[in-house]
């Protein structure tokens, strides 16, 4: 019942914009097809299949010179391994934007649609103002996001896109270089004991020619479970000096529990292009502190503290590129290389190859399982049951 109420609610503003709003819509999005192999740890299968159709629907619709409205919507059907070791394999194998989405069950797939943004934008000449269910971004991390703790991200999904938050803000540029915005965010969890009260905060953009500085505050209400509410204080710098810096660092305070270094959330790398930019380098490096705001259980995906990402692309010519990356954690020597090749056939069409291999001191030399190898621990540091030993997905996008 509640996918057909959303099928009618998409029809409803495709078909409807044409007469709510001053200028005809403007389509646009994404669609991935994928089959999976998994080679199985521990517990999982030996071997698995599986296929993911996946669409996003992005709609913009302009009315008058000042306001614009946009909608998307994901659209998923599944079958094979993607539901079904879902529940064995966890986050770092599973696309993790899966768990929250209702799915109705046919007699070979799973189907899911979500409503993934619906909000207006008023264009003023000093003052631009938001409100929806919307992306709130900040810092200028490419890689961990430390500052971006309404949208947390995982390198491992590096497509996947943040689900966005239902708030409200309002942009004010004094002047050309300078930007100031306030803001609300919903509670993540408003149904749920602990979920977290109200979150308003404030930050600030000031840009230069080769350089940008973001300050970020942000309170959360108290709740039953933060009695005196949460403080957030972030810092964000890029820099364009032959080589591309960026430092993120977001620090969480708790006032009924100080934790020191833990609530803090660390990025800090470098890009550059060589060969004429045929070869794009890039290196972040994360301190996740195990209160912070990527730690798992405080919004994050990660356990350990420190962890080091690392990518090389190259582009053999205009249709062809390979992508060589990796994730390593310095605390249990666990990482998980993998590779992209990427094949455009023809505009907004390509095919892609991707593979990765999870690997551990266990992997290597019979030591201890890493959070990053085929096995990982549970959360509360238990033995883990099931993973996978290797990865491949081949898939076709096409975009319009």
């Amino acid at each position: 019942m509640k996918q057909r109420i959303t099928i009618y609610v998409i029809i409803f503003i495709v078909v409807g914009s044409n007469f709510l709003f001053a200028a005809e819509p403007e389509l646009s999005g994404v669609t991935d097809t994928t089959v999976n192999y998994t080679a199985g740890a521990g517990d999982a299968p030996e071997h698995s299949f599986g296929i993911e159709e996946y669409a996003n629907l992005r709609l913009r619709v302009r009315t008058g010179e000042k306001a614009i409205f946009y909608a998307a919507f994901n659209l998923m059907a599944l079958t094979g391994n993607y539901l079904e070791n879902a529940a064995l394999v966890g986050s770092l194998y599973q696309n993790p934007y899966f768990a929250s989405t209702p799915f109705v069950y046919g007699q070979n797939y799973a189907a899911g649609m979500e409503l993934e943004r619906l909000y207006f934008r008023i264009n003023g000449d000093y003052i631009d103002v938001e409100a929806g269910l919307l992306r709130i971004n900040f810092g200028y991390g490419q890689v961990w996001g430390s500052s971006d703790f309404l949208n947390p991200r995982n390198p491992l999904f590096p497509n996947a896109r943040p689900r966005g938050v239902l708030g409200m803000n309002a942009s004010f540029y004094p002047i050309d270089s300078l930007k100031l915005m306030g803001f609300i965010a919903a509670p993540k969890n408003p149904l749920e004991t602990g979920g977290g009260g109200e979150i308003h905060g404030l930050s600030m953009d000031q840009h230069w020619d080769r350089a940008s500085l973001q300050a970020l505050y942000a309170f959360q209400n108290p709740d039953t479970v933060f009695g005196q509410g949460i403080h957030r204080f972030g810092l964000s710098l890029k820099a364009d000096i032959e080589l591309g810096f960026v430092l993120d660092g977001l620090y969480t305070l708790n006032p009924e529990k100080v934790e020191g270094i833990d609530g803090l959330s660390l990025g800090a790398g470098f890009d550059y292009s060589l060969f004429g930019g045929d070869l794009y380098v890039l290196a972040e490096y994360l301190f996740n502190g195990s209160s912070s705001a990527t730690a798992l259980g405080f919004g994050g995906n990660w356990s350990n503290n420190h962890y080091l990402y690392g990518t090389a692309l190259y582009r053999f010519n205009y249709h062809c590129n390979l992508v060589l990356s990796t994730i390593f954690c310095f605390d249990d020597l666990s990482f998980s290389p993998f590779a992209t090749l990427n094949y455009e056939l023809f505009q907004g069409f390509s095919l892609n190859l991707t593979a990765r291999l999870p690997m551990d001191q266990k992997t290597l030399n019979g030591g201890k399982a890493g959070e990053l190898g085929p096995v990982p621990p549970r959360p509360d540091g238990g033995e883990g049951t099931a993973g996978a030993k290797f990865i491949i997905n081949a898939g076709a996008r096409l975009r319009f």
